[in-house]
């Protein structure tokens, strides 16, 4: 993908999470990855999202050095590159305080899957990380958040589950492309709502079988799916 293509990708992924609503003022981030370049891109730090264009997009290494000096990179930028570089898979990531998404992080609670709509999408419980230590918290917060998402998936497969809830904070999405995790985002809030109610509801439920889990997950994805035309 050319930089232009990719600059333009992250900012319609920016611009989605708004019309989503699972943004609001600057509570969030959307970046990509060029995986044949190692460069990523994510939006300026503080920009109004009516006023961002492709090139206010900012461009740095897998390591979070930015290629040129124009604007700031996103706060959350070194979370992004920590799981780019231990999720080879992915080329996309978006951030937001969607309301129910952090909710449940906030409440330290994990997503069960409590139906097919969960399952159609993500295979398992949506976890939610630990806190940080203090001195993690000091030492450097923001990679630390990433370090703490790839210390959560240590065994599991971050494409079968592209969502976690950080404690406290809010969730982080991703998925093959920037149009994948924002997909992924909307996915995550809704499910997020779902579950919110029916623990309201039924304090005492349990998730659904995983024989139900299976079958909705692997008809839409895997080498089996059938979903689809």
């Amino acid at each position: 993908m050319s930089l232009e293509r990719l600059k333009q990708s992250v900012l319609d992924a920016n611009l989605a999470t708004v019309r989503h609503g699972l943004v609001m003022a600057t509570f969030g981030n959307a970046s990509g990855i060029d995986r044949d370049s190692g460069k990523v891109v994510i939006k300026p730090s503080g920009i109004d999202y009516n006023e961002m264009t492709p090139d206010q997009m900012v461009v740095t290494d897998l390591d979070g050095r930015p290629l040129d000096n124009r604007y700031k990179p996103s706060s959350d930028l070194d979370t992004h590159t920590a799981l780019y570089r231990a999720f080879p898979s992915i080329g996309g990531v978006v951030h937001t305080h969607s309301t129910y998404a952090t909710i449940m992080a906030q409440a330290l609670t994990p997503i069960m899957p409590l139906g097919t709509t969960h399952a159609d999408y993500f295979h398992g419980e949506i976890p939610v990380t630990r806190h940080l230590t203090p001195d993690e918290i000091k030492s450097g917060y923001v990679a630390a958040t990433g370090a703490l998402i790839v210390e959560t998936f240590k065994d599991r497969d971050p494409l079968e589950v592209p969502a976690v809830l950080v404690a406290g904070h809010g969730p982080f999405v991703w998925g093959r492309t920037t149009e994948e995790a924002v997909f992924n985002a909307f996915i995550l809030e809704e499910v997020a709502r779902m579950a919110w109610h029916s623990m309201v509801i039924n304090p005492e439920l349990k998730p659904i079988p995983d024989s139900l889990l299976d079958q909705h997950y692997y008809r839409k994805h895997g080498a089996g799916a059938t979903y689809g035309q």
